[in-house]
């Protein structure tokens, strides 16, 4: 599901202003003016968006500003490049996070986004408007799935409870309105579509943003203990999560403060919490758990496609022809895609068939060996693993993707467009992946789908005034068909709707 909401393109603002920690509250300020003084209305979702949240007379921070605001922070990071952008790892991480989310008793009025950060410090962290965003570091660091799923299980519960918007109300208070009315002028102006660059937030100020989402010692408590509850509902260990707060407990030791991971410094651990946690989980009913496969090979995935630039992932998988025949699979997977990354795919081909023919109901090998080939350059190879992989798994995100693109790359646009449609008619596409079948859509000659998606792609990052230019192109495309031209008219009058009253064109411009 999605949400149709309207977002505030960033400026990128310099303040000489000594303290950091002012800086990023004076952010926190801006944001939340922002949204008070917009002029806003819901969308009226029809059945293939998510409905709309309505906003509560009581509410300061309505769920729908709490998503406008989680939304401009996420497109932030995408437009710096920090959202990583993997079919195989975005799938599994928002696979685990709905597992856990769908077991939390306090169900949000939004759906619930998960997002893979490029940064291999160990952080994970909630935004408003259900937005989860976990660090590359921080899979890298979890020993098996519970921990990774305790730490999913305590963000989501900092969503369920609206910690955040109470954070960034309580910081809306702190007598900095002036200045903070001054950025919000700024965007305010920024809102209405004017120069393109002021689109993107600043990577610095983002991050700032990320660090001011701290929560008091009662609110972390609350987190911990219904985030352990959706763990152990879930199916994954709940000691997963004290094991995990001791683990990062253990490996701070006697680190300098700018040396502590960030998970630390936002979720301070403490042996009393560690203590208290774990109390918990030893009256909860025990959870055996077994880590899935998807796991371990989404680790490895991770290793290889965070290793520095300029060093050999295949370092790391330093082992013989001989040993192979001993070293686990998910090892071998990694090292098949370390060989990939190093522009030596006949070795991963090598590696990677006889996976498939050990356990070909693992998905993750099919799509890494028509990876392979393809880097390979043996495309008809490369079609006819993914090709046989979409009729064993239909309508799979990454396989489907996959197969795309090697059809992209061998010139057969119409084939990938279609199937990227019979997938994202089913699936809503991710903002990449909207942009993708955009690509594709123009590339195969149907240039009223292209701006459609492009429409999309803009709505998700929260950009109205662009995404509705987009559709107006869609219009104008001649011969669309009546049924496109419908549907059109209408997501353009949805947009148009959701714009602040102050750059909505009259209502006789409207769907032109």
């Amino acid at each position: 599901m999605r949400c149709l909401l309207n977002g505030v393109a960033w400026a990128t603002i310099t303040y000489p202003i000594a303290s950091p920690l002012l800086v990023n509250r004076l952010l926190i300020c801006c944001v939340t003016l922002c949204l008070s003084l917009l002029g806003y209305q819901p969308l009226h979702a029809a059945s293939n968006d998510l409905p709309d949240m309505g906003t509560p007379s009581s509410a300061v921070l309505s769920l729908e500003d709490e998503y406008r605001l989680g939304s401009m922070v996420v497109r932030g990071l995408r437009d710096q490049g920090q959202i990583l952008d993997d079919p195989e790892l975005n799938d599994y991480i928002q696979s685990i996070g709905l597992q856990l989310s769908s077991q939390a008793e306090q169900q949000p009025a939004h759906s619930f986004q998960f997002h893979v950060v490029k940064d291999n410090e160990i952080n994970a962290f909630a935004l408003p408007g259900g937005f989860i965003c976990v660090n590359a570091g921080l899979l890298l660091a979890t020993r098996n799935e519970s921990e990774l799923a305790g730490v999913l299980g305590h963000e989501i519960s900092h969503v369920t409870q609206r910690h955040i918007a109470r954070s960034i109300i309580a910081q809306s208070h702190n007598g900095m309105v002036s200045a903070a009315a001054m950025l919000a002028a700024i965007l305010l102006g920024a809102a209405g579509g004017g120069d393109a660059a002021i689109a993107g937030i600043a990577a610095a100020q983002t991050v700032a943003l990320q660090n001011q989402m701290s929560f008091s010692r009662a609110e972390e408590t609350e987190a911990d203990n219904i985030g352990i509850a959706l763990v152990a509902r879930s199916g994954y260990d709940p000691n997963g999560m004290w094991q995990f707060f001791e683990v990062l407990e253990r490996q701070n030791g006697s680190r300098k403060e700018s040396d502590i991971p960030a998970i630390l410094r936002n979720h301070p651990v403490t042996n009393e919490r560690i203590a208290e946690t774990r109390s918990r989980a030893v009256h909860m009913n025990p959870v055996n758990h077994h880590d899935s496969l998807g796991y371990a090979l989404m680790r490895e995935r991770m290793r290889v496609l965070m290793t520095p630039a300029g060093e050999d992932p295949r370092q790391y998988y330093q082992f013989t022809n001989k040993e192979e025949k001993h070293t686990s699979m998910d090892q071998l997977y990694g090292k098949a895609l370390a060989d990939i990354a190093a522009h030596d795919a006949p070795d991963a081909v090598r590696i990677l068939k006889p996976l498939i023919e050990h356990d070909a109901s693992v998905i993750q090998y099919h799509t890494a060996l028509g990876q392979a080939q393809l880097e390979a350059g043996d495309m008809d190879a490369s079609a006819a693993t993914l090709k046989h992989a979409l009729e064993l798994f239909p309508r799979n995100i990454p396989v489907t993707v996959r197969f795309a693109e090697t059809l992209r790359r061998a010139g057969d646009t119409k084939k990938a467009h279609s199937i990227l449609l019979d997938l994202f008619n089913t699936v809503a596409p991710t903002p990449d992946q909207a942009k993708l079948i955009a690509i594709v859509a123009n590339e195969a000659g149907d240039n009223a789908d292209a701006y459609s998606y492009m429409g999309e792609y803009y709505i998700m990052g929260g950009d109205l005034p662009t995404a509705v230019a987009q559709y107006q192109m869609a219009l104008s495309v001649p011969n669309i068909t009546p049924v496109q031209r419908a549907k059109f008219r209408a997501r353009l009058e949805e947009i148009q709707h959701a714009l602040p009253r102050r750059i909505r064109p009259d209502p006789e411009q409207r769907g032109r």
